[in-house]
């Protein structure tokens, strides 16, 4: 089974789709901040939310519920692409109904292979793969530059290093952030 979840309207061919408001015509009606989720455990062998967990868990408890239920329905080796407005883009900030920042380093935290090194090595990084049992290892991240700043890059007047350093001091320099994760089961 595919999913694309908080699909309003994005739908995909070829998937489930599920969104809490009707108007949007989802094949499957249903808040993903209401546990548990309508799916089967090891059912989805692919999951995509586009633009829609920055809407969900602004309190930590329904975010790792969240979390806890992308685990529960995907089966081992599922792939979840998640899709976000960057945290400093006027994208993320401009919207009132953006309750929670989401990137790579904060999926990182659901990886129990990352949680058993940061340990070895002292890190004070939170656990939170072993705390809530679940295990998911980012495999691909991808920056999409808003148009100033991908021209800049496309005539090559700065280095990915500039990119990098900038995108973490600035505003407005990454618009997008694709992360894709497996399930560890």
């Amino acid at each position: 089974m595919k999913l694309n979840l908080g699909c309003g309207q994005n739908k995909l061919d070829g998937h489930v789709n599920v969104d809490k408001y009707g108007s949007f015509a989802p094949d499957v009606m249903w808040d993903l901040e209401s546990f548990p989720w309508p799916f089967d455990d090891n059912s989805a062998d692919e999951i995509v939310m586009r633009h829609s967990l920055e809407h969900m868990g602004a309190s930590a408890d329904v975010f790792f519920s969240i979390m806890k239920e992308l685990y529960r329905i995907s089966a081992p080796g599922a792939k979840i692409l998640i899709a976000v407005p960057h945290p400093r883009s006027d994208g993320f900030a401009g919207d009132p109904t953006h309750v929670r920042p989401i990137n790579p380093a904060i999926l990182s935290l659901f990886s129990k292979k990352n949680n058993r090194e940061w340990k070895e090595l002292g890190w004070p990084n939170t656990p939170l793969g072993i705390y809530l049992n679940v295990d998911f290892d980012v495999v691909e991240a991808n920056f999409a530059l808003t148009p100033h700043w991908a021209k800049k890059m496309q005539n090559n007047e700065i280095s990915r290093e500039d990119v990098e350093f900038a995108s973490n001091s600035y505003f407005n320099v990454v618009d997008e952030i694709t992360v894709t994760l497996v399930a560890c089961k």
